[in-house]
């Protein structure tokens, strides 16, 4: 796999995200408080809300803009609401960040 380095783990606090913006559309990295690392769309598939601007807790995000909450994991909404985002395949390497650049084009086909 083709990995592409987006950063520090230090540049993302717990329980926080930030965005890399690709060619195939921003992805957001979050960081877990139990220092888990998770890489998604970063867009709800609901409205479209940023959900590199919602709540994490545990292994989910909650979107800031309807409160749907999304699994870290597999990308999916969980509870009643359906839907689903891409999810990337991420790695730490000591403190730096690297994303999969072969996930983004083959899901972007």
């Amino acid at each position: 796999m083709n990995w592409i380095a987006v950063g520090s783990i230090n540049d993302i606090p717990l329980r926080g995200a930030r965005c890399v913006d690709t060619p195939q559309g921003k992805i957001a990295v979050f960081r877990t408080a139990q220092d888990q690392v998770f890489a998604i769309d970063d867009h709800c598939p609901h409205k479209g809300g940023p959900l590199s601007q919602g709540i994490v807790h545990g292994a989910a995000v909650t979107c800031p803009l309807h409160n749907w909450v999304i699994s870290l994991e597999t990308g999916k909404a969980l509870g009643a609401d359906e839907g689903s985002v891409r999810t990337v395949p991420v790695k730490v390497e000591g403190e730096r960040l690297f994303i999969a650049l072969e996930a983004l084009a083959s899901k972007a086909a």
